[in-house]
């Protein structure tokens, strides 16, 4: 490992996956915290209500996007989509949040007051309250503007989601089209003027996976994928569950100025960033209800591909000429400062 941190630690790659299990996991290591779930899942102190589980999730993220607003939202509706949605991801509805925000002397007041409207927003869509918070204010330059810290604490409506439980024929479908988020920011942080309405994606996710667990759908993993998009969260579930996960390239939503920002940069969509789009993994004979579910929030929800047993561990891609290559974790920077 390097020894001093770079811009490619943060990106939710193989660097960030590095960074994570070589330091931190050194002295923090314990048996909830090497799940890697979006949100860990762990025993509520008090009586245990009936008919409810024992168990909640807490999850926590910093938000540090760059710009602060851009097309579709800001860091403020980030701040609590971000949170929620690790929480959604397990099966939780989220209840509790804290903020804790840093601000640079001399920013605006009135700025502050509309991202602070976006989190109220977000939280009634949830259902949750912010419940405890902080505020710093340090001096010009010591920190971009403004960032925001959010932990979340959420009760558990299905139990038993996890990255470890995926088995050879489960279905592989995303909840949208990938990477809309992170070709956003790139384009609002350059300038770029697009002839599109390309925004991100960010979005509260409890409303669909409360349609999932209310249809019935058997969801045995979900995660959002944010740093490293898709293709992180395949790889990581491919590792957690000791599967191999083979993916249609063809068959991965894709809107056209996406494409075309990937082109530019010599990304793949894949690889982007999104904050409000989630790869879920369902038992074969639940994929067709599932997708129902996920169209009625989005149309070019999608089947992206089936959990196999060849290279187990690996993510295989499956091209549209007959090709087949293996989607490694990213590396490298790709964009920082995209949450």
């Amino acid at each position: 490992m390097n020894k001093t941190i770079t811009i490619a630690h943060g990106n939710g790659g193989a660097e960030n996956h590095e960074l994570i299990t070589k330091i931190f996991y050194k002295y923090f290591k314990n048996d909830i915290l090497e799940r890697s779930e979006d949100a860990a899942i762990v025993e509520a102190i008090g009586k245990k209500e009936e008919g409810k589980s024992s168990k909640i999730a807490m999850t926590t993220d910093s938000f540090t996007v760059s710009p602060l607003f851009f097309p579709g939202g800001d860091i403020g509706k980030l701040s609590i989509c971000g949170t929620c949605n690790d929480l959604a991801m397990m099966g939780a509805k989220p209840k509790y949040l804290t903020c804790s925000v840093i601000i640079e002397e001399g920013f605006s007041v009135r700025e502050l007051e509309k991202i602070v409207r976006s989190m109220k927003k977000e939280l009634e869509i949830n259902g949750a309250v912010i419940v405890s918070g902080d505020t710093k204010v340090v001096p010009k330059g010591s920190v971009d503007k403004l960032f925001i810290n959010t932990t979340g604490v959420g009760e558990i409506e299905k139990e038993g989601i996890s990255a470890h439980n995926l088995k050879e024929g489960m279905t592989i479908l995303v909840s949208r089209d990938v990477g809309a988020h992170g070709a956003t920011i790139f384009a609002a942080r350059e300038g770029i003027a697009l002839e599109s309405d390309l925004q991100t994606d960010c979005k509260s996710l409890y409303p669909e996976v409360k349609d999932l667990i209310d249809g019935g759908i058997d969801i045995v993993a979900m995660r959002d994928a944010t740093r490293g998009g898709v293709a992180a969260v395949l790889n990581e579930w491919a590792v957690a569950s000791d599967v191999a996960i083979e993916i249609e390239e063809d068959a991965i939503p894709v809107q056209e100025q996406v494409q075309g920002i990937c082109e530019l940069l010599g990304f793949e969509a894949v690889s982007l960033a999104n904050e409000g789009t989630f790869v879920l993994a369902v038992p074969s004979m639940h994929a067709t209800m599932a997708l129902e579910v996920l169209r009625k929030h989005h149309d070019n929800a999608a089947i992206i591909g089936r959990v196999g047993s060849e290279h187990k561990g690996r993510v295989v891609l499956n091209s549209a000429w007959g090709t087949k290559r293996f989607l490694d974790l990213p590396s490298g920077e790709l964009l920082p400062r995209i949450c």
